[in-house]
């Protein structure tokens, strides 16, 4: 594809994704809402799921009964259980629920752990955790923390990031969201993380880390989060609001991501990763094939603002990061404890509120992810 191609491309885009351009050359997002949001990650999505139709043919008839119909689900007798994805057929299943999600899928980066959340009374899928590695430079983190001189690598190291949380339906409805971000401050997850990470080396510098998970942090999908704000256990504040991000990333752009790499390899510069590049690989491949189609790389700072929080899994955090403390001092958050809080907080008033999850039906998942010849050709026309 040819430069001027590629570029009335990029601006037919944005534009019809609801970004401006101001008369100094910056984009400028016309509309907040989450609904605008949803819009402007839909075609990440849906391009995930076009790619992904041979497998999703394959596989969703044999992991359907996994989800719930309306009818399976009785409030009173939910018995959630974590379980830590270790089988192909627990891969499979968290793989296709998280296409269920309304911002694109990534297999994480790092250091990874991925749970499903099973209801033990009848077997099935609640809903999906799963952490990675954190970024070095997370600002919003960062400021909050005193480093060590020459030591913020390891000390990062000791925390996640929390990729994909999450219920599907009809949990979602049930307020399943709220009970699996409490799980994700459980003592259950940092001993799965202790046992997973003893003796860990760095790949790169091969340091030997700390078994030891301190802290998650986590951004909202849509702007403000209504899952993570004042999410508490008792008197525990959980999720703490540390501000917004600054607006940066690809994923306004991802639907055209092919479509640079062929323009950049077309010139003779590869676009192939290796190790470290990681979440990098797509943001340097997007600046350089907008500096050579003459458009702004500062395009790539989409303006719309995520909010972050930190999950304090220990109470002495900003003296242990600060090297003050030798060692953490867990909080003691079990499961158990959790869902009953859950159970008594949100679940049973929400059934008082709300019958609309009775309704769910899990054919409804074939047919949104299941395409026909003619959605093909329509989603894929992009290209």
């Amino acid at each position: 594809m040819d430069a001027a191609t590629l570029r009335e491309l990029v601006l037919d885009k944005l534009k019809a994704l609801g970004f401006g351009i101001t008369v100094d050359g910056e984009l400028c997002f016309q509309g907040v809402s989450k609904e605008r949001l949803r819009h402007i990650h839909q075609p990440a999505a849906q391009l995930e799921i076009v790619a992904r139709q041979g497998w999703l043919r394959q596989h969703l008839p044999k992991y359907l009964d996994f989800f719930a119909d309306g009818c399976d689900v009785v409030p009173e007798r939910i018995d959630p259980v974590l379980r830590e994805v270790r089988t192909e057929s627990q891969h499979n299943l968290f793989r296709l629920a998280r296409l269920l999600w309304s911002i694109p899928f990534s297999k994480g980066y790092g250091r990874r752990l991925r749970f499903l959340v099973m209801d033990q009374s009848n077997g099935k899928l609640m809903g999906l955790l799963a952490l990675q590695s954190p970024p070095l430079s997370f600002p919003a983190r960062d400021r909050l923390f005193r480093y060590p001189p020459g030591q913020k690598t390891l000390f990062v190291n000791q925390t996640m990031d929390i990729q994909t949380l999450g219920a599907v339906p009809p949990y979602a409805d049930l307020l399943a969201g709220k009970l699996i971000a409490l799980i994700a401050a459980s003592n259950e997850i940092r001993q799965t993380y202790a046992r997973k990470y003893a003796g860990h080396y760095t790949e790169i510098e091969q340091r030997l880390l700390p078994a030891h998970l301190v802290a998650l942090t986590t951004t909202s999908a849509f702007g403000r989060s209504s899952l993570y704000n004042r999410l508490r256990y008792k008197d525990l504040l959980i999720a703490e609001s540390l501000g917004y991000t600054e607006g940066y990333g690809t994923f306004h752009l991802m639907e055209l991501y092919p479509l640079f790499r062929q323009f950049l390899e077309q010139q003779g510069i590869s676009t192939r990763g290796g190790f470290g590049t990681g979440p990098r690989l797509k943001w340097q491949t997007m600046v350089r094939a907008l500096h050579r189609l003459g458009l702004p790389s500062d395009w790539l700072r989409h303006g719309v603002k995520r909010e972050v929080f930190l999950f304090r899994l220990v109470d002495n955090l900003e003296a242990y990061m600060a090297g003050q403390d030798a060692a953490p001092v867990y909080r003691d958050l079990p499961l158990a404890d959790l869902v009953a809080w859950w159970r008594v907080r949100w679940l049973l008033p929400r059934v008082e509120r709300v019958q609309r999850w009775q309704e769910w039906r899990k054919q409804e998942i074939p047919q949104r992810l299941l395409l026909t010849p003619n959605d093909d050709l329509c989603r894929t026309s992009l290209w």
